[in-house]
């Protein structure tokens, strides 16, 4: 793990760590019903506050917490346009799967590239630790997975450059 983004990634750690005290509770509106409430927003009282940890402007994480889920939303660092690509690219990528990730959301909150709901059902099958453990891999995969492919074009760009020079020398 890169020493620049170590803090950042451990701080959304300790911050996930802290809101995941997720606990089974019925909807108060329909009868045997056991919807995500953060995303029913049915209550403000069952609502949590909203946490932001932000790397800087274009990099940030928005954790919504409620009762009974949590909403974990994710904005990939896009310094510069082939950034911006790769990183819609490879969401869309992700998103089309998202049914063979569990907690993935196939759509993500507005200004946010990529999103996860965690319920108690979530946390009651799997171990919290691991679901945490996820989720920072996720955002430390995804860094590096679109800087790889980054320095990729851009060696791609450099040979076709040099061999299209090549003619007019």
């Amino acid at each position: 793990m890169a020493n620049t983004l170590r803090p950042y990634l451990n701080c959304v750690r300790s911050s996930l760590e802290a809101a995941m005290c997720l606990q089974n509770f019925a909807s108060q509106e329909v009868e045997r019903h056991n919807k995500p409430e953060v995303e029913a927003a049915n209550n403000s009282e069952l609502l949590m506050n909203r946490l932001v940890v932000s790397r800087n402007a274009n990099e940030r994480v928005l954790i919504e917490s409620s009762i009974n889920s949590m909403r974990i939303s994710i904005k990939i660092k896009q310094s510069d346009e082939i950034e911006s690509i790769l990183c819609k690219k490879f969401t869309r990528f992700m998103t089309q799967r998202a049914e063979q990730f569990f907690i993935m959301r196939r759509k993500a909150i507005e200004d946010y590239d990529i999103s996860f709901l965690i319920t108690n059902f979530h946390t009651e099958a799997f171990l919290k630790h691991k679901l945490t453990d996820f989720i920072v891999q996720f955002m430390q995969d995804v860094d590096k997975e679109i800087n790889e492919q980054k320095l990729s074009v851009n060696a791609r760009a450099r040979i076709v450059a040099q061999s299209y020079l090549k003619e007019y020398q």
